[in-house]
């Protein structure tokens, strides 16, 4: 089984609880998108790649009940199981998915494609959907014309090194026309409301390359976000805080 990035293996197994927590949820558009576009229906079977703590498969459970979710991080296979317990989780990666050919009417990566976009993956992917099935991509993006959202970029961004991010494009290679159409992209505003502490200490020390670091640059992080909510006109003083996003939802064909 390949390995998994160890930015996404240690980040993610040290801060499986506060990713749940931290992370923002999806738009209420986006279930009709997963039902028109992804063709999500009560007796679809789906598989959820890269299903972390079950936050993407919670809006997938109410479409139908043939879920299947696939993590290679055993934290997040545990709170995922905390968090949905009826419904089935196996270990695995997106370069060896174990489930038999033909399996799913559907598979949804949400925050996760990047972290395996490469040619091997898509023939994975493409194995284990039936014929005319189709693939969901789907990442919450932070909405970085707001001033205050631009400066967490900037706090975080020197940490990032090789990790392999979404705003990058890079996960576009794959796609030469050998397994999937290309990504065709839909968008949709979306604000996460709560204290500081959730929708920005919690979302921001949870990401995989800052919850990996040493404890001393772990620490410079959390001071600057710190002094950033206690600052800015925008959060100082403020218990609530809607920090913006746009989900960007990507459908893809599989081709014969």
């Amino acid at each position: 089984m390949p390995v998994v990035h160890t930015a996404a293996q240690v980040g993610f197994s040290t801060q499986a609880g506060t990713y749940s927590q931290g992370r923002p949820d999806y738009p209420e558009a986006l279930n009709t998108w997963l039902s028109t576009a992804l063709g999500i229906g009560p007796q679809s079977t789906v598989v959820d790649l890269g299903a972390g703590t079950a936050k993407f498969t919670r809006l997938l459970k109410p479409l139908t009940e043939h879920l299947i979710g696939v993590e290679p991080v055993d934290a997040m296979r545990n709170e995922f199981t905390a968090h949905l317990p009826d419904v089935q989780i196996v270990p695995g990666t997106a370069q060896s998915i174990p489930l038999a050919d033909a399996t799913a009417d559907a598979l949804v990566c949400a925050q996760a494609f990047h972290w395996f976009a490469d040619t091997a993956a898509l023939s994975e992917i493409h194995r284990v959907l039936k014929p005319g099935g189709r693939l969901g991509l789907i990442w919450n993006v932070r909405d970085e014309s707001v001033d205050w959202v631009a400066e967490i970029t900037r706090i975080i961004t020197p940490y990032e090194g090789d990790t392999p991010r979404f705003h990058t494009g890079h996960w576009r290679r794959p796609f030469d026309g050998r397994y999937f159409s290309q990504p065709a992209s839909s968008c949709f505003n979306y604000s996460h409301s709560g204290s500081p502490d959730t929708v920005i200490m919690n979302r921001f020390l949870s990401v995989s390359f800052i919850a990996a670091l040493p404890a001393a640059d772990k620490a410079l992080v959390t001071d600057q976000l710190r002094e950033l909510i206690g600052t800015h006109p925008a959060l100082r003083g403020r218990e609530t805080v809607d920090f913006p996003y746009q989900t960007q939802a990507y459908l893809c064909h599989r081709l014969a």
